[in-house]
């Protein structure tokens, strides 16, 4: 079990207040990771830094809307910093908006866009030029299972899944023989505030989700943790440029 152990370890997770981002986080705190949590809520970051000092780990709370290139730059700045290194990066801050490309205004498609794709890039240069320097680090990007299938009601989201796992193939073979690896996390739909907001305004959606999803289930946030572990650890210390699907079976069912 020493192959994922993290002790020692500084993690950045963005989008770290709530879903995904909250139980990866407290997952690696598990693992014996300290803590970088980002988000735009100071006061979400707050609750989840001291359930993570709980666990005997160190927690650092920083601000950061990653849709803007500026507070990436700050956000990183300060986390090596006040922490000293970033061994590990969760990319998880993200955006979904649910509406048929005919009607999708080209706002919504530039802020999914600039929020999931362009966002992931930025904080992933600006960590991964700190990484490349020391020789060392892992980048795990938060995907979905849309960037490998077409979801309806979700052009620009599927777009911008699709480019983080071109993304996140490129950056791996660009660093692989600097010492950083970069893969992808992929879930299918999980039981988050951001699922919820759809399933608020379409009660049939989750109902739609489970008959479509071999396991009949949503995911829970806690389920996305092993995976993530993996990921950061020694225990993948060979993957690099991989997508690991974390779906109840969505894209193997195929039809």
């Amino acid at each position: 079990m020493s192959l994922f152990d993290l002790s020692g370890k500084v993690s950045l997770v963005t989008g770290a207040g709530r879903g995904i981002g909250r139980s990866i986080a407290l997952g690696l705190a598990d693992a014996g990771s300290d803590l970088v949590l980002c988000s735009r809520s100071r006061d979400e970051l707050e609750v989840v830094a001291g359930e993570a000092r709980s666990k005997g780990v160190q927690a650092w709370v920083v601000t950061c809307d990653v849709g803007d290139p500026g507070q990436i730059t700050s956000a990183v700045e300060t986390a090596i910093r006040e922490a000293g290194h970033i061994d590990v990066l969760i990319n998880n801050a993200g955006l979904a908006i649910k509406r048929r490309a005919e009607d999708l205004p080209l706002e919504d498609w530039q802020t999914i866009i600039n929020i999931n794709l362009t966002g992931v890039f930025l904080m992933a240069q600006a960590v991964g030029r700190h990484m490349l320097e020391r020789g060392s680090g892992s980048i795990v990007n938060i995907s979905s299972i849309a960037g490998k299938t077409g979801l309806i009601g979700s052009s620009a989201y599927c777009a911008s899944k699709g480019g983080v796992d071109m993304l996140t193939k490129t950056l791996a073979v660009e660093w692989a023989e600097r010492g950083v690896r970069v893969n992808s996390l992929a879930p299918a739909y999980t039981e988050t505030p951001l699922v919820k907001s759809i399933t608020d305004v379409r009660a049939d959606f989750a109902e739609q989700v489970v008959a479509r999803t071999p396991m009949k289930r949503m995911a829970d946030p806690d389920e996305m943790v092993g995976t993530a572990i993996f990921l950061a650890s020694r225990a993948s210390s060979y993957v690099t440029g991989e997508t690991v699907m974390v779906d109840g079976g969505w894209t193997a069912l195929g039809a």
